[in-house]
Protein backbone atom coordinates (compact mmCIF):
# COMPACT_ATOMS: atom_id res chain seq x y z
CA UNK A 1 0.00 0.00 0.00
CA UNK A 2 2.71 2.32 0.87
CA UNK A 3 4.52 1.61 -2.15
CA UNK A 4 1.31 2.59 -4.70
CA UNK A 5 1.15 5.63 -2.70
CA UNK A 6 4.79 6.47 -3.30
CA UNK A 7 4.64 5.89 -6.90
CA UNK A 8 1.26 8.04 -7.59
CA UNK A 9 2.71 10.44 -5.41
CA UNK A 10 5.63 10.13 -7.74
CA UNK A 11 3.74 10.41 -10.95
CA UNK A 12 1.59 13.17 -9.98
CA UNK A 13 4.78 14.99 -9.56
CA UNK A 14 5.99 14.42 -12.82
CA UNK A 15 2.71 15.29 -14.10
CA UNK A 16 3.44 18.77 -12.29
CA UNK A 17 6.45 19.03 -13.87
CA UNK A 18 5.24 18.99 -17.40
CA UNK A 19 2.08 20.75 -17.14
CA UNK A 20 4.44 23.89 -15.71
CA UNK A 21 6.70 23.42 -18.42
CA UNK A 22 3.60 23.61 -20.88
CA UNK A 23 2.39 26.59 -19.02
CA UNK A 24 5.84 28.40 -19.37
CA UNK A 25 6.76 27.17 -23.00
CA UNK A 26 2.79 28.91 -23.81
CA UNK A 27 3.61 32.04 -21.58
CA UNK A 28 6.96 31.99 -23.69
CA UNK A 29 5.19 31.98 -27.56
CA UNK A 30 2.42 34.40 -26.25
CA UNK A 31 5.31 36.75 -25.16
CA UNK A 32 6.78 36.20 -28.41
CA UNK A 33 3.67 36.84 -30.73
CA UNK A 34 3.20 40.24 -28.36
CA UNK A 35 6.39 41.05 -29.30
CA UNK A 36 6.52 40.12 -32.75
CA UNK A 37 3.32 42.28 -33.63
CA UNK A 38 4.84 45.39 -31.67
CA UNK A 39 8.56 45.12 -33.14
CA UNK A 40 7.63 46.89 -36.70
CA UNK A 41 6.10 49.63 -34.30
CA UNK A 42 9.00 49.84 -32.01
CA UNK A 43 11.31 49.73 -34.79
CA UNK A 44 9.74 52.54 -36.77
CA UNK A 45 8.86 55.04 -33.59
CA UNK A 46 11.10 53.83 -30.85
CA UNK A 47 14.06 55.96 -31.86
CA UNK A 48 11.61 59.07 -32.23
CA UNK A 49 9.36 58.34 -28.82
CA UNK A 50 13.13 57.82 -27.12
CA UNK A 51 14.96 60.46 -28.36
CA UNK A 52 12.84 62.72 -30.88
CA UNK A 53 13.20 62.80 -34.46
CA UNK A 54 13.09 65.81 -37.13
CA UNK A 55 12.14 63.19 -39.77
CA UNK A 56 8.68 64.55 -41.40
CA UNK A 57 6.58 61.58 -42.91
CA UNK A 58 4.54 62.42 -45.47
CA UNK A 59 0.82 61.62 -45.69
CA UNK A 60 -0.20 59.33 -48.87
CA UNK A 61 -0.45 60.62 -52.65
CA UNK A 62 -1.86 63.78 -52.97
CA UNK A 63 -4.67 63.51 -55.99
CA UNK A 64 -4.53 65.79 -58.83
CA UNK A 65 -7.50 67.66 -60.02
CA UNK A 66 -8.20 67.41 -64.05
CA UNK A 67 -8.42 70.81 -65.19
CA UNK A 68 -9.48 72.04 -68.47
CA UNK A 69 -7.80 74.68 -70.34
CA UNK A 70 -10.36 77.81 -71.30
CA UNK A 71 -9.44 80.45 -73.88
CA UNK A 72 -11.25 83.87 -71.61
CA UNK A 73 -11.31 87.02 -74.30
CA UNK A 74 -12.47 89.14 -71.70
CA UNK A 75 -10.60 90.98 -69.23
CA UNK A 76 -12.39 93.14 -66.47
CA UNK A 77 -10.30 95.20 -63.55
CA UNK A 78 -11.10 98.04 -60.90
CA UNK A 79 -9.22 101.05 -60.81
CA UNK A 80 -8.67 103.27 -57.84
CA UNK A 81 -10.80 100.99 -55.43
CA UNK A 82 -9.99 103.33 -52.65
CA UNK A 83 -11.85 106.10 -54.36
CA UNK A 84 -14.24 104.42 -55.88
CA UNK A 85 -18.51 105.73 -55.09
CA UNK A 86 -21.53 105.37 -57.06
CA UNK A 87 -20.47 108.43 -58.60
CA UNK A 88 -17.30 107.59 -59.78
CA UNK A 89 -16.36 103.78 -60.51
CA UNK A 90 -13.20 103.41 -62.65
CA UNK A 91 -12.72 100.32 -64.42
CA UNK A 92 -10.68 98.61 -66.89
CA UNK A 93 -11.56 95.99 -69.50
CA UNK A 94 -10.17 95.07 -72.79
CA UNK A 95 -11.84 92.68 -75.48
CA UNK A 96 -10.00 90.26 -78.26
CA UNK A 97 -13.60 89.65 -79.79
CA UNK A 98 -16.32 92.33 -80.52
CA UNK A 99 -18.90 92.78 -77.34
CA UNK A 100 -21.46 94.27 -75.49
CA UNK A 101 -21.14 96.26 -72.23
CA UNK A 102 -24.15 96.21 -69.87
CA UNK A 103 -24.17 97.25 -66.42
CA UNK A 104 -27.07 96.67 -64.07
CA UNK A 105 -27.39 98.44 -60.66
CA UNK A 106 -29.02 96.91 -57.16
CA UNK A 107 -29.48 93.74 -58.88
CA UNK A 108 -31.38 90.63 -57.16
CA UNK A 109 -28.72 87.97 -55.83
CA UNK A 110 -31.12 84.81 -55.68
CA UNK A 111 -32.83 85.97 -59.33
CA UNK A 112 -28.86 86.79 -60.99
CA UNK A 113 -27.48 83.02 -59.70
CA UNK A 114 -30.76 81.59 -61.38
CA UNK A 115 -30.32 83.75 -64.19
CA UNK A 116 -26.67 82.40 -64.77
CA UNK A 117 -27.77 79.03 -64.84
CA UNK A 118 -30.35 79.01 -67.27
CA UNK A 119 -28.76 77.77 -71.08
CA UNK A 120 -26.95 80.38 -73.11
CA UNK A 121 -29.21 80.28 -75.52
CA UNK A 122 -31.83 82.03 -72.99
CA UNK A 123 -29.43 84.08 -72.01
CA UNK A 124 -28.33 85.15 -75.61
CA UNK A 125 -31.60 85.23 -76.77
CA UNK A 126 -32.61 88.05 -73.39
CA UNK A 127 -29.52 89.84 -74.62
CA UNK A 128 -30.22 90.21 -78.18
CA UNK A 129 -33.84 91.67 -76.88
CA UNK A 130 -32.32 94.04 -74.45
CA UNK A 131 -34.25 92.02 -71.55
CA UNK A 132 -30.97 90.99 -69.36
CA UNK A 133 -32.55 90.23 -65.82
CA UNK A 134 -35.63 92.15 -66.69
CA UNK A 135 -37.56 93.29 -63.70
CA UNK A 136 -34.69 92.15 -61.35
CA UNK A 137 -32.68 95.42 -60.78
CA UNK A 138 -33.40 99.02 -60.03
CA UNK A 139 -31.46 101.03 -62.51
CA UNK A 140 -30.05 100.01 -65.51
CA UNK A 141 -26.35 101.68 -66.43
CA UNK A 142 -24.75 102.28 -69.91
CA UNK A 143 -24.53 99.29 -72.81
CA UNK A 144 -22.05 99.88 -74.79
CA UNK A 145 -21.19 97.70 -77.92
CA UNK A 146 -17.61 97.72 -79.48
CA UNK A 147 -15.10 95.34 -81.13
CA UNK A 148 -11.63 94.10 -80.13
CA UNK A 149 -9.28 96.40 -78.23
CA UNK A 150 -7.13 96.31 -75.92
CA UNK A 151 -6.95 97.69 -71.97
CA UNK A 152 -9.24 101.01 -72.30
CA UNK A 153 -10.05 102.70 -69.12
CA UNK A 154 -13.62 103.91 -68.46
CA UNK A 155 -15.60 105.73 -65.80
CA UNK A 156 -19.62 104.09 -64.41
CA UNK A 157 -21.93 106.61 -62.80
CA UNK A 158 -25.25 105.57 -61.00
CA UNK A 159 -27.65 107.38 -62.54
CA UNK A 160 -30.89 108.91 -60.41
CA UNK A 161 -32.40 108.29 -57.84
CA UNK A 162 -29.89 106.26 -55.50
CA UNK A 163 -30.14 102.42 -54.95
CA UNK A 164 -31.95 101.15 -51.90
CA UNK A 165 -30.05 98.66 -50.55
CA UNK A 166 -30.95 97.61 -47.25
CA UNK A 167 -29.23 96.54 -44.54
CA UNK A 168 -26.71 93.86 -44.48
CA UNK A 169 -26.92 91.02 -45.37
CA UNK A 170 -28.29 92.49 -48.03
CA UNK A 171 -30.54 90.54 -50.70
CA UNK A 172 -29.12 92.85 -53.93
CA UNK A 173 -25.50 93.49 -55.30
CA UNK A 174 -25.03 96.99 -55.88
CA UNK A 175 -23.26 96.49 -59.57
CA UNK A 176 -23.27 93.77 -61.93
CA UNK A 177 -21.73 94.24 -65.75
CA UNK A 178 -22.01 91.89 -68.45
CA UNK A 179 -19.86 91.25 -71.49
CA UNK A 180 -21.21 89.50 -73.63
CA UNK A 181 -19.64 88.12 -77.16
CA UNK A 182 -21.15 89.90 -80.27
CA UNK A 183 -22.34 87.75 -83.01
CA UNK A 184 -20.81 84.10 -81.86
CA UNK A 185 -22.45 82.20 -84.41
CA UNK A 186 -20.97 78.76 -84.38
CA UNK A 187 -18.40 78.12 -81.58
CA UNK A 188 -16.80 75.34 -79.94
CA UNK A 189 -18.92 74.12 -77.27
CA UNK A 190 -16.31 75.47 -74.03
CA UNK A 191 -16.00 78.59 -75.63
CA UNK A 192 -16.07 81.54 -73.76
CA UNK A 193 -19.22 83.58 -74.64
CA UNK A 194 -19.84 85.95 -71.53
CA UNK A 195 -17.67 87.22 -68.52
CA UNK A 196 -20.26 88.13 -66.05
CA UNK A 197 -18.31 91.12 -63.09
CA UNK A 198 -20.21 91.16 -59.57
CA UNK A 199 -18.95 94.22 -57.65
CA UNK A 200 -19.42 95.61 -54.63
CA UNK A 201 -19.22 99.15 -53.86
CA UNK A 202 -18.32 100.93 -50.64
CA UNK A 203 -20.81 103.02 -48.24
CA UNK A 204 -22.18 104.30 -45.43
CA UNK A 205 -23.86 101.29 -44.42
CA UNK A 206 -21.59 98.52 -45.76
CA UNK A 207 -18.37 99.44 -45.45
CA UNK A 208 -16.05 96.66 -47.27
CA UNK A 209 -13.89 98.05 -49.58
CA UNK A 210 -14.73 98.24 -52.74
CA UNK A 211 -14.13 95.28 -54.86
CA UNK A 212 -15.31 92.06 -57.19
CA UNK A 213 -16.66 90.04 -55.20
CA UNK A 214 -17.30 87.50 -57.91
CA UNK A 215 -16.67 86.50 -61.77
CA UNK A 216 -18.25 84.29 -63.60
CA UNK A 217 -17.55 82.76 -67.04
CA UNK A 218 -20.11 81.45 -69.05
CA UNK A 219 -19.63 78.84 -72.28
CA UNK A 220 -21.06 78.19 -75.47
CA UNK A 221 -22.74 74.41 -73.92
CA UNK A 222 -23.93 76.36 -70.97
CA UNK A 223 -21.31 75.80 -68.33
CA UNK A 224 -21.21 78.30 -65.34
CA UNK A 225 -17.77 78.62 -64.18
CA UNK A 226 -16.57 80.66 -60.94
CA UNK A 227 -12.85 82.45 -61.77
CA UNK A 228 -10.83 81.83 -58.21
CA UNK A 229 -6.88 83.57 -58.25
CA UNK A 230 -3.71 81.94 -57.58
CA UNK A 231 -1.39 83.38 -55.09
CA UNK A 232 1.87 83.06 -57.32
CA UNK A 233 5.24 83.12 -54.54
CA UNK A 234 6.73 85.80 -56.91
CA UNK A 235 4.23 88.46 -57.13
CA UNK A 236 4.18 88.51 -60.51
CA UNK A 237 1.54 87.22 -63.28
CA UNK A 238 2.02 84.28 -65.62
CA UNK A 239 3.30 85.02 -68.97
CA UNK A 240 -0.29 84.89 -70.86
CA UNK A 241 1.89 84.31 -74.28
CA UNK A 242 3.48 81.34 -72.37
CA UNK A 243 0.57 78.90 -71.84
CA UNK A 244 -2.51 81.14 -72.90
CA UNK A 245 -3.86 80.90 -69.75
CA UNK A 246 -4.95 84.43 -68.18
CA UNK A 247 -4.27 83.85 -63.80
CA UNK A 248 -5.12 86.92 -61.98
CA UNK A 249 -2.66 87.53 -58.88
CA UNK A 250 -2.60 88.86 -55.71
CA UNK A 251 -1.16 88.76 -52.43
CA UNK A 252 2.41 89.25 -53.58
CA UNK A 253 5.05 87.64 -51.26
CA UNK A 254 8.98 89.57 -50.88
CA UNK A 255 11.16 87.74 -52.78
CA UNK A 256 11.34 87.21 -56.41
CA UNK A 257 13.12 84.25 -58.04
CA UNK A 258 13.27 83.90 -61.96
CA UNK A 259 15.82 81.80 -63.51
CA UNK A 260 17.85 82.90 -66.48
CA UNK A 261 15.14 81.74 -68.66
CA UNK A 262 12.67 84.05 -67.44
CA UNK A 263 10.75 80.91 -65.53
CA UNK A 264 9.69 82.00 -62.14
CA UNK A 265 11.09 78.95 -59.76
CA UNK A 266 10.14 76.83 -56.90
CA UNK A 267 10.10 78.63 -53.53
CA UNK A 268 11.41 75.22 -51.87
CA UNK A 269 14.76 74.12 -54.43
CA UNK A 270 15.01 77.52 -56.19
CA UNK A 271 15.61 75.50 -58.75
CA UNK A 272 12.89 74.01 -60.80
CA UNK A 273 10.40 76.01 -62.18
CA UNK A 274 7.35 76.40 -60.59
CA UNK A 275 4.12 74.44 -62.01
CA UNK A 276 1.95 72.82 -59.33
CA UNK A 277 -1.18 74.85 -57.99
CA UNK A 278 -1.91 73.54 -54.66
CA UNK A 279 -5.35 73.54 -53.40
CA UNK A 280 -7.48 74.89 -51.08
CA UNK A 281 -5.51 77.73 -50.23
CA UNK A 282 -4.75 78.27 -54.13
CA UNK A 283 -0.84 78.92 -53.72
CA UNK A 284 1.55 78.64 -56.77
CA UNK A 285 4.98 78.28 -55.45
CA UNK A 286 6.47 74.31 -56.51
CA UNK A 287 8.01 72.09 -58.50
CA UNK A 288 6.55 68.50 -58.90
CA UNK A 289 9.80 67.23 -57.33
CA UNK A 290 9.55 69.31 -54.18
CA UNK A 291 5.62 68.80 -54.28
CA UNK A 292 6.37 64.88 -53.58
CA UNK A 293 7.89 65.75 -50.21
CA UNK A 294 4.81 67.83 -49.06
CA UNK A 295 1.74 67.31 -46.55
CA UNK A 296 1.23 71.16 -46.16
CA UNK A 297 1.72 74.30 -48.14
CA UNK A 298 4.96 76.17 -47.79
CA UNK A 299 3.77 79.97 -48.18
CA UNK A 300 0.85 79.21 -45.81
CA UNK A 301 1.07 76.04 -43.79
CA UNK A 302 -2.30 75.15 -44.57
CA UNK A 303 -2.69 70.78 -45.28
CA UNK A 304 -2.84 70.45 -48.97
CA UNK A 305 -5.86 68.22 -50.33
CA UNK A 306 -4.85 68.25 -54.26
CA UNK A 307 -3.55 70.07 -56.36
CA UNK A 308 -3.54 70.97 -60.48
CA UNK A 309 -0.96 71.86 -62.62
CA UNK A 310 -0.47 75.36 -64.25
CA UNK A 311 2.39 74.24 -66.81
CA UNK A 312 4.04 71.27 -68.29
CA UNK A 313 6.47 69.47 -66.23
CA UNK A 314 9.22 68.49 -69.39
CA UNK A 315 12.06 69.33 -66.38
CA UNK A 316 11.44 65.86 -64.58
CA UNK A 317 12.30 62.40 -65.89
CA UNK A 318 8.93 60.38 -66.41
CA UNK A 319 9.69 58.30 -63.59
CA UNK A 320 10.05 60.98 -61.08
CA UNK A 321 6.65 62.68 -62.08
CA UNK A 322 4.77 59.14 -62.01
CA UNK A 323 6.63 57.26 -59.53
CA UNK A 324 4.27 56.40 -56.19
CA UNK A 325 6.53 55.23 -52.82
CA UNK A 326 5.97 51.98 -52.05
CA UNK A 327 8.11 49.93 -49.01
CA UNK A 328 8.96 46.40 -49.00
CA UNK A 329 7.05 43.94 -46.46
CA UNK A 330 9.31 43.89 -43.67
CA UNK A 331 10.78 40.50 -42.67
CA UNK A 332 9.28 40.91 -39.53
CA UNK A 333 5.37 41.00 -40.49
CA UNK A 334 6.48 37.87 -42.84
CA UNK A 335 7.78 36.25 -39.48
CA UNK A 336 4.88 37.38 -37.37
CA UNK A 337 2.17 36.17 -39.87
CA UNK A 338 3.98 32.93 -40.00
CA UNK A 339 3.62 33.11 -36.41
CA UNK A 340 0.52 33.85 -36.31
CA UNK A 341 -0.82 30.96 -38.48
CA UNK A 342 0.97 28.62 -37.13
CA UNK A 343 -0.82 29.11 -33.15
CA UNK A 344 -4.08 29.31 -35.01
CA UNK A 345 -4.85 32.36 -34.60
CA UNK A 346 -6.70 35.02 -36.94
CA UNK A 347 -5.13 37.89 -39.07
Amino acid sequence: MLVAMTAMLVSVAELSNILSVLAVLICFCGMVLFIMRNMTVFWLHGEELMFGSSVHHVQPRIPQMKMMKVHIPFTFKLQETSKSTYKDVQYTVSSQVPYTLQAFWGVSIRELHLFLWRPWSVIDSAARQNRLLHGHYQRIGPCIRDGAHSEWQQTMTLPTPSLDLGTPPRLCYPLVIFLIRDNPGTLHPDETVALINVVHIKDSVCTLPTSILAQYLKQANGQLSCLKQLYLATGNPLSYEEDDRPVPVDDPCSASMWSSAGQQLCVVCQYFPLSRALLPCRHTCVCASCFAKLESCPMCRSPITSYFCIRSEEYLPETDLHASPSKPEPITQWIQDRLTDFLGFHR
